[in-house]
C-alpha cells in the first residue's frame, strides 16, 4: 500500500456540502470520496501510473507492455 500524504485543502462551503452529501450517499468519508473522485479522474485521463500488481499479473500472462 502506498504512503499517504496529508495536505490542507481550501474549498468553498458549497462544494464541501455537495461532497459531504455525496460521500454520505456512498458510505465514504469526505476524504475517501475526494480521493476516489481524484483517482477516477486520473485513471480516465491516463495519468495514474499502473500498479505494480497489475504489471506483474500482465508479465506472468505474457501481456506486459515493454
Amino acid at each position: 500500500m502506498a504512503a499517504k500524504k496529508a495536505f490542507p485543502l481550501r474549498i468553498s462551503e458549497e462544494v464541501w456540502l455537495a461532497v459531504r452529501h455525496w460521500s454520505d450517499d456512498e458510505l465514504r468519508s469526505v476524504n475517501g470520496q475526494i480521493e476516489y473522485v481524484l483517482r477516477d479522474a486520473l485513471r480516465k485521463a491516463g495519468r495514474l501510473p499502473r500498479s505494480k500488481e497489475r504489471q506483474n499479473d500482465n508479465s506472468e500472462n505474457g501481456t506486459a507492455d515493454d
